[in-house]
């Protein structure tokens, strides 16, 4: 594995790669929906997810933070935050 990917505490590992494209979408943002406040989503995808990122930010607005740890072609590595979501 990447040493940039090495679990840390609350962080989780979420690699898109294994998952049917079809899927994706749904499967993000249930993961993103498990997350509580501190814990960070590490995703990792063969392409750079704009789209995805737009629909993100719509969702969860200002609760949502996105932090790129790898931008290349074939590897794109993103973690994503949740901070102060209400009903928590």
């Amino acid at each position: 594995m990447h040493p940039d990917l090495n679990p840390e505490e609350n962080v989780h590992i979420f690699d898109a790669r294994g998952i049917a494209r079809r899927f994706r979408h749904s499967a993000i943002f249930g993961a993103l929906g498990a997350l509580r406040s501190g814990e960070t989503m590490r995703f990792i995808n063969d392409h750079d997810p704009l789209p995805l990122l737009a629909q993100l930010r719509e969702r969860f607005g200002e609760h949502l933070t996105i932090g790129y740890r790898e931008r290349g072609p074939g590897a794109v590595v993103v973690d994503f935050g949740i901070i102060g979501m209400p009903n928590e």
